[in-house]
């Protein structure tokens, strides 16, 4: 498992953007990382160095593409394998992460450091006040 505390670690990836991309006709929140080669079961550490775009909506789904091709992306998904969404995400934080590849199709599973996704349940925040009637 990774060491919290080292700033060096050769397992750390940083970001070179975040945009959002339309993927398969979704807009997607794509993070680019560093061209390399991932195998399967490898860990790392993701930092997002950029500010994510204000046009990322709250469930709008993550992917990575690596070197700048956005035309190959690879999921985001959790450690129980639900979609990660922009809103659990945010910039200058560490994600662990492993790879997931079966033959040519891969994910990105985050292991933890996770922020809580909002409730997608309309509400109102303060409850509106019924003004009194006059009687």
């Amino acid at each position: 498992m990774c060491n919290i505390s080292c700033n060096e670690c050769p397992r750390k990836i940083y970001s070179t953007s975040v945009s959002v991309v339309a993927v398969g006709g979704v807009d997607t929140l794509v993070i680019d990382v560093p061209q390399q080669s991932f195998n399967n079961r490898q860990r790392g550490c993701l930092v997002i160095t950029q500010a994510i775009p204000e046009t990322a909506t709250i469930n709008m789904p993550v992917a990575v593409s690596i070197g700048g091709v956005t035309t190959t992306v690879y999921n985001v998904v959790t450690c129980n394998c639900a979609p990660v969404t922009a809103c659990q995400l945010r910039t200058r934080r560490r994600y662990p992460f492993t790879v997931q590849v079966n033959g040519t199709v891969g994910i990105f599973k985050i292991l933890k450091n996770l922020s809580c996704a909002p409730c997608s349940n309309d509400g109102v925040i303060p409850v509106p006040t019924t003004p009194a009637t006059g009687g």
